[in-house]
């Protein structure tokens, strides 16, 4: 009788504090994720097939950043961008971009925007959601699966996006 009171005990204890660890785990991710992101790698997941794409080329470029007040901006190009003359270059462009603000919140190990200004007119007035891992100064993005404005012919794929934080370059 005595273990099984300790071993209540035990379990009551865990469950009682598990709120207060993801409290905590959540109140660090989102100190953490404050900063200027700049993108090292972005490549997409086909859910059907396993296979992995850089859709923007081998060398994309793109920043993320959070405030403190809770604003976040993310934008990626595509590598190889020049200016474009034509109506059909210009629309090319805008298939190697992507890009969106709004206001943050963190939820355990996601950040979700909502979004107030996007390349895609679709997602304004959308909530983006984004898991994300912080180790050191590399945050690792996966998006869920979707179907991509971009990609859509490939259907249901997910974004594997690496930033490194940035240092002002002395």
């Amino acid at each position: 009788m005595a273990k099984l009171k300790a071993l209540i005990a035990i379990c009551l204890t865990v469950m009682l504090s598990y709120p207060v660890f993801a409290q905590d785990n959540q109140a660090t991710n989102a100190k953490e994720i404050v900063g200027i992101w700049k993108l090292v790698s972005y490549v997409i997941e086909v859910k059907t097939t396993g296979e992995k794409f850089p859709p923007m080329g081998a060398h994309p470029t793109g920043y993320t950043i959070f405030t403190p007040e809770g604003r976040t901006w993310f934008m990626l190009t595509g590598d190889g961008r020049k200016p474009a003359t034509t109506d059909a270059e210009k629309a090319q462009l805008l298939s190697t971009m992507v890009a969106y603000t709004g206001a943050y919140r963190i939820e355990a190990d996601k950040w979700i925007t909502s979004v107030e200004v996007a390349w895609n007119p679709a997602w304004i007035g959308t909530e983006q959601a984004r898991q994300f891992k912080i180790e050191g100064d590399k945050l690792q993005v996966l998006t869920p699966w979707r179907i991509m404005p971009n990609w859509a012919d490939k259907g249901e794929t997910r974004s594997i996006i690496t930033f490194e934080r940035f240092k002002k370059e002395q």
